[in-house]
């Protein structure tokens, strides 16, 4: 899961892409990267934040009024400088690409590259997999002058390679702005538009901050592409019928914003409506505690809806602070149970004594929620009950959120009841999968929630679900830093 954005108009473009990453920090801490086009490209990359990898100098380098950015959080390759993106390539015509997702035969892709294409591939990113792909098609039509509907039909032969998600943004040097999603819409991607002038991005908060009005969510296995003259130009490259879109539900339930709009959906309301339902769970569990806590700052719209379903108090219980990392999207164990006790610290006189109910979006590996419990205890809390408003994760998400692996999922071989034990909690309380659903679609079917279903909308075979998890294991015991 990563965040991307590209714009284009009469102004500088790193003037809005460098804010737009800013807000969309959350979707990725590991790297950051802008490139521009003016005369040439002007590239600016590095592993840290947005603030760390960019510095005045350096930013006014970045020349041009067309331009796309990137912050990453890595699921294929080592994590290192070199994965960082965009990445560029130089012929045809000059392409600099960015991309938010997934290729689930990255694997096979790279090796078609390498051996029959003799391309050399620089990372270990499927990116960069891409954006060879796309140079290699528009290589073939031998063009000068890049026509819209040749720049589309190029692009239709490189979505029949691509299994996975994926959601991009590109320039093509001296020709315009091109962006594409995923023939399922896994991933996220809207456009809006300010005057003359285009922006496409992850989530609608950074076009919310530059002041574009949103147009639209680009449909799952569309295009469009925008002209130097800031002409608009989209294609439904790949055809699809309602029950093919699969728009990744975990966006809803942690990683977007919640003030974000994504396909049309509140990520606020749709959370305020997971935790309706999961106020009613826990009626139906007789759960009533003193006072409902979230644990910030995902889970506070829905403990509200909780603590007004179950007509007990809603407080702040945990502080956080604000200078530590998303503990979610740490890449070792080890720091995220380190960053727990530097992350939340307890107000004591909304815990000592009474009855806890902590509401909490998921639980992946079981040692965060572990930690927060034991937390909670040691102030003097009198029963902790943890309420999860999505359902147990037991499969691996191959599509860019970095579960990859059966074994890391408490809840693979364990029961509601086994997990509770080991977590430490008084009561579990998870929600169901209809009741995920149904709360962030209004019963709508539209989603990918195989990571709790084991229902992959794309093509994946045992042998390929080996393969990932290998290579994510490899990555584990071979001390890259991701």
């Amino acid at each position: 899961m990563c965040g991307i954005v590209g714009t284009i108009s009469s102004e500088p473009a790193i003037d809005k892409i460098y804010p737009a990453l800013i807000a969309l920090q959350h979707r990725g801490q590991d790297a950051a990267g802008a490139v521009t086009f003016e005369h040439g490209f002007h590239m600016k990359k590095g592993n840290g934040l947005v603030l760390n990898v960019f510095n005045p100098k350096n930013l006014q380098r970045l020349k041009g009024s067309i331009g796309i950015g990137h912050v990453r959080y890595p699921t294929i390759g080592t994590g290192t400088a070199e994965d960082a993106q965009p990445f560029i390539i130089t012929a045809p015509y000059g392409i600099a690409l960015a991309h938010n997702g997934n290729l689930v035969n990255y694997f096979d892709l790279k090796e078609d590259l390498t051996d029959n294409h003799l391309r050399y591939l620089n990372s270990n990113c499927d990116a960069e997999v891409i954006l060879n792909l796309l140079a290699i098609e528009l290589t073939k039509m031998n063009l000068r002058d890049l026509e819209p509907e040749k720049l589309f039909s190029a692009l239709s032969k490189v979505y029949k390679k691509l299994i996975g998600s994926f959601a991009v943004v590109s320039v093509i040097a001296k020709k315009g702005l091109l962006a594409f999603r995923d023939t399922h819409g896994i991933k996220p991607l809207v456009f809006g538009k300010n005057k003359n002038s285009y922006c496409f991005a992850s989530e609608s908060v950074a076009l919310d901050l530059l002041g574009y009005k949103r147009i639209a969510d680009i449909n799952p296995g569309e295009a469009a592409f925008i002209d130097n003259q800031c002409v608009l130009y989209k294609k439904q490259i790949v055809k699809n019928s309602k029950k093919s879109k699969a728009t990744c539900i975990f966006e809803y339930v942690y990683f977007a914003r919640p003030d974000s709009v994504i396909d049309g959906i509140g990520v606020y309301e749709a959370r305020l409506h997971l935790g309706k339902k999961l106020g009613e769970e826990c009626l139906k569990r007789k759960i009533k505690p003193d006072v409902v806590i979230p644990i910030p700052d995902t889970a506070r719209g829905a403990a509200e809806m909780v603590a007004e379903v179950l007509e007990v108090k809603h407080r702040e219980g945990l502080i956080k602070n604000r200078y530590i990392y998303r503990t979610f999207i740490m890449p070792t164990q080890s720091e995220r149970i380190e960053a727990v006790r530097l992350k939340l610290n307890p107000i004591r006189s909304e815990i000592t004594g009474k009855k806890v109910l902590l509401v909490d979006d998921s639980i992946v590996r079981g040692n965060t929620s572990k930690e927060i419990i034991a937390l909670l205890r040691s102030v003097g809390a009198k029963e902790v009950y943890y309420g999860l408003y999505s359902p147990p994760i037991r499969f691996p998400c191959v599509y860019g959120i970095d579960m990859q692996t059966r074994g890391e999922f408490i809840a693979r071989d364990k029961s509601i009841e086994e997990i509770q034990t080991l977590i430490g909690a008084d009561a579990l309380i998870y929600q169901t999968v209809e009741g995920l659903v149904k709360a962030v679609g209004s019963g709508s079917t539209g989603f990918c929630a195989a990571c709790f279903t084991g229902s992959y909308p794309t093509e994946i075979s045992a042998s390929l679900l080996e393969r990932i998890e290998a290579e994510r294991m490899t990555r584990k015991t071979s001390g890259f830093k991701e």
